[in-house]
Formats: C-alpha cells, sequence, structure tokens
C-alpha cells in the first residue's frame, strides 16, 4: 500500500464525520478552568473550559482550530466528558499517548470512541494534534484541583 493510500485510510468516514460533530463548542462564561494548547509542528490549538461540582465535569465548552484529526479527538472527548473526574481524564489522556505510542490499550470509558483514531499511531507528527483535547483538559484539571485544594 503506498503512502497516500495510507493517508485516505487514516481520514476514514468516520473520523471525517467526527470532525464536523464537535459538541460544546461554545465557550462558558465562567469556567472554574480554562486551558489553551498549541501543537508547535502543526499549528493546531484547543482550548477547554471546565467547571466541576463534587468532584465531576459538570460544564464544558471547547474552542477547537485543528486538522481532521484532532477535530475527531475533541468530538470524543466532547460527547464523553459531562459526569467524569479528573481521575478518568488522565486516565484517557494517558492511555491515548500509549495507544498511540505504543499501539497500547484503548482508553478506558467513556472515551473507548478514540479507539477510532488508532490509524494514526503510524503518524507521528499527527499524535501532538490528537492529544491536544486531552492534555489542556488535563490542565484543567490539575488547576481545578490546586484550586478547590484537592
Amino acid at each position: 500500500m503506498t503512502a497516500e493510500n495510507d493517508l485516505v485510510k487514516l481520514y476514514s468516514d468516520r473520523i471525517l464525520a467526527l470532525a464536523t460533530d464537535i459538541p460544546h463548542q461554545a465557550r462558558l462564561d465562567a469556567p472554574d478552568a480554562s486551558v489553551k494548547r498549541r501543537a508547535p509542528l502543526c499549528g493546531s490549538t484547543v482550548t477547554v473550559d471546565v467547571t466541576m461540582q463534587d468532584g465531576k465535569v459538570t460544564g464544558y465548552g471547547q474552542d477547537v482550530k485543528a486538522c481532521a484529526l484532532g477535530q475527531a479527538a475533541a468530538a470524543v472527548v466532547g460527547h464523553a466528558v459531562i459526569g467524569t473526574t479528573a481521575d478518568q481524564i488522565v486516565a484517557a489522556r494517558d492511555a491515548l499517548k500509549a495507544m498511540l505510542k505504543e499501539d497500547g490499550p484503548t482508553p478506558p470509558a467513556p472515551f473507548d470512541g478514540l479507539e477510532v483514531l488508532r490509524p494514526a499511531k503510524e503518524y507521528r507528527n499527527r499524535h501532538a494534534s490528537i492529544l491536544l483535547t486531552l492534555e489542556a483538559l488535563s490542565e484543567a484539571m490539575e488547576q481545578i484541583g490546586e484550586t478547590q485544594g484537592a
């Protein structure tokens, strides 16, 4: 298979559909934390706003300026994030990183939809964009933990 055919396979119909269905695209007015992350290689950026109550995400907003793979990752995360804990978010980030870099297991539910991005493991230059949303969310969880004394 040629490199061009591999890229066509990578941008599957499912990934492209996710990229056009990103939930929570409105920024929050009063987030508990707001984090912007940028992938230096490609210039993709993601900004996340989060509110939490009783240790769970209750509000989420995101501004996604990324390639289709980064958009697909943001869509999966956006569909799953409400009701999750900081530990679940960090576990999903770590599992996604391992899945891409070491062909590790799929991130645990409710983030298991990130499995759709497994074919991107061969494209290291795309990893940073795919990881942006969960990295920003993990940083937001740290900020909230620091301010709430968790």
